[in-house]
């Protein structure tokens, strides 16, 4: 999997992300291309410590997503369409194109420069992640929305 870390991940991302318009068609799933540009923005909000993700997670839970599926979040393996989405990332909102794709690019490239930090937030289900870790996982969310408009 590529990493929003290296230069190639990153500039694959933008120009793919330059590739979205307002008439964008959506392969699969709900969301309208603008909704998407803002749900690809909560995890990086999330990471760089500028929104807090609540959880009513108790021990057990908590133990299940960081053994069974943290892994998956940064593997190799493409995430399957249509997959449930959890409701703090929902958006049902009616939002401005160009502010949501232009708020999401600055995201993306504030967090591709912190591409050195060793001090990240503690994510409240999955844990702590490795850099490595944390650059593929974003790029592979990225990519599966893009992937969702067809880009």
């Amino acid at each position: 999997m590529k990493s929003i870390f290296t230069n190639d991940g990153h500039q694959d991302i933008i120009k793919r992300l330059d590739k979205l318009s307002l008439g964008s068609k959506r392969q699969w799933g709900k969301m309208d291309v603008t909704q998407m540009l803002k749900h690809c923005s909560i995890p990086l909000e999330v990471a760089l410590n500028k929104r807090e993700l609540k959880t009513n997670a108790n021990f057990f839970k908590k133990f299940l997503f960081k053994t069974f599926i943290k892994p998956q979040m940064y593997n190799d393996k493409l995430w399957k369409p249509n997959l449930q989405t959890p409701k703090q990332f929902v958006i049902n909102d009616s939002l401005n194109f160009d502010n949501e794709k232009e708020y999401l690019l600055a995201l993306i490239n504030e967090f591709s420069s912190k591409r050195e930090d060793k001090n990240w937030p503690t994510h409240p289900l999955f844990g702590d992640f490795t850099p490595e870790q944390r650059g593929k996982m974003q790029y592979k969310h990225l990519d599966h929305h893009l992937r969702q408009f067809d880009v």
